[in-house]
């Protein structure tokens, strides 16, 4: 079987001007700096430092090559969703940038494998641009983990989910627009502390609301970055449940009962993280995510789960590519 890193991401070299499409506000872009290095733009400001892995798929096979990795499934870098934005201009950015991942694809369609966005405030035109996407070869859909204060166990939300389910579409939850910013300035500490937090809320939402039980198990549902903090916190979850009827108010069963429900990346760094994750989820429910080319991610993908010391052969191998080759109908 394959191995295959379902957790990275891309931008364009190059996209239109979002100000000028739409009449002005804050856009991303892009400036080139030197040559291979990039700095990611938010209207004016500088967002992040990137380079040529992110747009040249030359680049990005052979660093795959390098890390033995076979299949790769990039999506795009959160900052692109524009959820914010009015709902024609999310759902004109949504096809713009799922065409241009496509050509990132075409130069190997069997390596190289992408993820759509949507315009997640508009829910019809969500199943719009979703089935449009699978149709023309995406091999499922990311989305952020919230739309303003809606959480996934909106009804909208839900309804987009109920439709990815039942045309068996793909779904990567990636948490974005994190919480706590005023308080998290420095130190990246937004994406090291909210951003965990952030997933965790996420799976907790349809968890506790009872989302769950109104949503097709035939969901094919998965949460980047190990799950954020929810491998480590759901004894806790389920000592609130059974002790305090407000946290199972609409929730029948034990939470960690629902973990059979989603799956996670490997995206966690550690050895012992990873045997958690692993215990908690299962092996049948964790896949290889580098969440690269970001320096955040895995710098050589893989290295955590073929080095780990406890897992077993079979194990490895559902997490380096089983799982995901199911999971994406590869």
């Amino acid at each position: 079987m394959p191995v295959v890193d379902m957790h990275t991401h891309f931008l364009p070299k190059q996209w239109p001007d979002l100000a000028e499409k739409f009449g002005g506000g804050e856009w991303p872009s892009m400036r080139h700096t030197t040559p291979g290095k990039a700095m990611l733009m938010q209207g004016g400001k500088d967002f992040r430092p990137v380079y040529e892995a992110c747009w040249d798929s030359s680049v990005r096979l052979a660093e795959m090559d390098r890390d033995n990795v076979d299949i790769q499934i990039m999506s795009a870098t959160p900052i692109l969703f524009s959820y914010a934005k009015l709902a024609y201009q999310a759902h004109e950015c949504a096809k713009i940038f799922n065409d241009l991942a496509l050509e990132m694809c075409s130069q190997d369609h069997n390596r190289l494998k992408a993820l759509a966005q949507v315009p997640l405030q508009d829910i019809d035109k969500s199943c719009e641009e979703v089935s449009r996407a699978a149709k023309n070869g995406h091999v499922g859909v990311q989305i952020g983990n919230h739309v303003g204060d809606k959480n996934l166990d909106d009804e909208g939300l839900v309804t987009f989910l109920q439709h990815c389910a039942s045309e068996n579409i793909s779904v990567l939850v990636h948490p974005w627009d994190m919480l706590g910013g005023d308080r998290m300035p420095k130190y990246m500490l937004q994406w090291l502390v909210a951003m965990p937090a952030e997933t965790q809320l996420s799976i907790l939402s349809l968890i506790l609301s009872g989302a769950f039980e109104r949503i097709s198990k035939d969901l094919k549902l998965c949460f980047a970055h190990g799950g954020g903090s929810y491998a480590f916190q759901i004894g806790r979850v389920d000592n609130a449940w059974k002790h305090r009827d407000i946290v199972r108010q609409d929730c029948p069963n034990l939470p960690s009962s629902y973990s059979d429900r989603f799956y996670v990346d490997s995206a966690v760094f550690s050895d012992d993280s990873l045997q958690l994750l692993t215990n908690v989820m299962g092996d049948d429910r964790v896949m290889l995510g580098s969440d690269s080319p970001f320096p955040l991610g895995e710098q050589r993908v893989g290295t955590l789960v073929r080095e780990n010391k406890v897992l077993s052969a079979s194990s490895k191998q559902k997490i380096l590519g089983d799982n995901a080759v199911s999971f994406f109908n590869l």
